[in-house]
């Protein structure tokens, strides 16, 4: 499957212009630059949506938000509002076996007695939780030693219909090694964890010294 890296800019009137104030209306903006190619039973069931975002935050000039996606973005659906910059990922860009990597994730864990999915809060619980996970679930194996879980917390907004959203999230940066290639791949392009449709679960990868998002 070819994917596309892109890189989306937004100044301060560009984010005040689309009305970006949360989780939600940032998905809606992002989402709104693609062609929908799922039907109704596709969103309902678990069929991938092709769209992953990252943002990347900013400052008083605006912010930054990487995306990647299995169809190209269409910048003119930004209007007059935005700067959108794409490429295609390189072929061979997921052949290394090593990397450094960056990634927003929804860490939780299934209640034992409940059933019910609870946020995993505790940094160093965070570390032990996306190891484990890595090596089951992702296709890699994550250097304990070397990993840092840098932000940890818990969002409310409302989302589609206005109804109630808690996300938690984390985010956490080191370095991988890949442990089976195939699914370390599917992992990169639908990305990992819960949360994806909110800015959660894209892989962001840096092989040697080559940054595809630069």
């Amino acid at each position: 499957m070819s994917m596309i890296a892109a890189v989306l800019r937004l100044d301060r009137a560009a984010v005040q212009a689309l009305r970006i104030t949360d989780p939600y209306s940032l998905h809606r903006v992002i989402y709104s630059l693609f062609p929908d190619v799922r039907d109704d039973a596709a969103k309902q069931g678990s069929t991938p949506s092709g769209i992953l975002f990252a943002d990347k935050g900013g400052d008083a000039r605006g912010r930054k938000i990487l995306i990647l996606s299995d169809r190209s973005p269409q910048p003119e659906k930004l209007g007059e509002w935005g700067e959108l910059d794409s490429k295609p990922v390189p072929a061979g860009f997921l052949n290394h076996s090593r990397y450094r990597f960056e990634v927003v994730i929804n860490p939780t864990r299934r209640d034992s007695a409940s059933r019910k999915l609870v946020p995993v809060r505790q940094r160093h619980d965070i570390a032990e939780w996306f190891c484990q996970a890595a090596a089951r679930s992702w296709g890699f194996a994550a250097d304990a030693d070397g990993l840092t879980v840098s932000t940890a917390d818990v969002l409310q907004f409302r989302g589609k219909g206005q109804q109630p959203v808690t996300i938690a999230r984390a985010t956490v940066q080191g370095t991988l090694t890949v442990t089976d290639a195939d699914l370390f791949q599917q992992s990169f392009q639908r990305g990992i964890g819960r949360g994806r449709a909110f800015g959660c679960g894209l892989l962001q990868l840096v092989p040697l010294a080559n940054d595809l998002f630069s």
